[in-house]
């Protein structure tokens, strides 16, 4: 089941195009359209070339895509820079075909260290009443408070999930093995990786390059929280994510939590559990391009 992660939603400008028809252009304009259709004819005759030489099944769909090609060359080329730009997006994250991803985090400045002489930091007890008022919702069912809870959450520059108790429970037991873990998130040239750290009721995220400078004292880019007050009256657990917009956004934070629901909470995931164990037992066979083999094979889910 999936977590379904909630994201604020950016509204995207829109830029208007204005379409000549050939037929009121002058005739100099017209004498380029003219050439710019031969050009397009001899361009989509030498992709046809290609298509035959490297696709097995040209032959196949020869006769539609020839005439395709012969009555319309340009939405010939049109569709296959459809496909091409398809073939290019990423299954998950941002894809070239969506303009220029985000560049890699800068090194952040630590935390404050400890003071000498205290010891580790005591967990950071996160109510559920601190977000919501729990009486108000005790005699709402699991499916109620699920929406009561993502339809709170819209707007706001969090992440948020319902997910059941069972699936809870699967998450902690594997934390309590593998409390710790990198997941990588789409980049401008490549991937970049996140360290996570279960600790207490939340999940922290930090850029692994703050972790390798910083140590304990790298500060975090996401806090997942999961509020357990429902999880024995109502089956269920509400998580919260609140991020650090300066590192990165709602669709990355977004992908780092799936990531974190595929890896901790899907019991059919051997190969997810495999990387688990190699990392946290056998870190010398642990391989960072699996784990974004699998970020390439996404599926949220079953």
């Amino acid at each position: 089941m999936a977590l379904n992660w909630f994201r604020p939603v950016v509204a995207s400008s829109k830029k208007c195009l204005r379409v000549i028809h050939p037929t009121t252009l002058n005739g100099q304009n017209s004498a380029s359209f003219r050439t710019f259709r031969m050009t397009a004819r001899q361009r989509s005759e030498k992709v046809l070339e290609q298509l035959k030489e490297s696709n097995p099944y040209f032959d196949k769909y020869a006769k539609k895509i020839a005439t395709v090609q012969q009555s319309s060359p340009e939405e010939f080329l049109a569709r296959l820079d459809k496909v091409e730009k398809e073939k290019k997006k990423t299954k998950f994250g941002p894809s070239p075909a969506d303009g220029p991803a985000r560049d890699y985090s800068e090194l952040l400045n630590p935390k404050a260290p400890l003071s000498p002489g205290k010891g580790p930091p005591q967990p950071m007890d996160r109510k559920l009443g601190d977000v919501m008022k729990i009486e108000l919702i005790q005699d709402k069912t699991a499916e109620e408070i699920r929406t009561i809870w993502l339809q709170y959450h819209i707007g706001k520059e969090v992440i948020s999930a319902a997910i059941p108790g069972e699936q809870y429970d699967l998450m902690m037991e594997r934390a309590r093995k593998y409390p710790v873990f990198i997941l990588p998130v789409p980049r401008s040239q490549g991937y970049e990786f996140f360290l996570l750290q279960f600790f207490a009721n939340t999940v922290h995220f930090t850029p692994l390059i703050n972790y390798q400078v910083h140590k304990e004292n790298a500060p975090e880019c996401l806090n997942v929280t999961l509020y357990t007050e429902l999880r024995e009256s109502k089956a269920l657990v509400l998580m919260r994510g609140e991020y650090d917009p300066k590192v990165i956004n709602g669709q990355e934070a977004q992908c780092l939590a799936n990531q974190l629901q595929m890896y901790y909470s899907q019991r059919q995931n051997p190969t997810k559990l495999a990387q688990l164990e190699r990392f946290t037992h056998t870190p010398d066979q642990f391989k960072h391009m699996d784990v974004i083999e699998e970020l390439n094979n996404l599926k949220i889910g079953g």
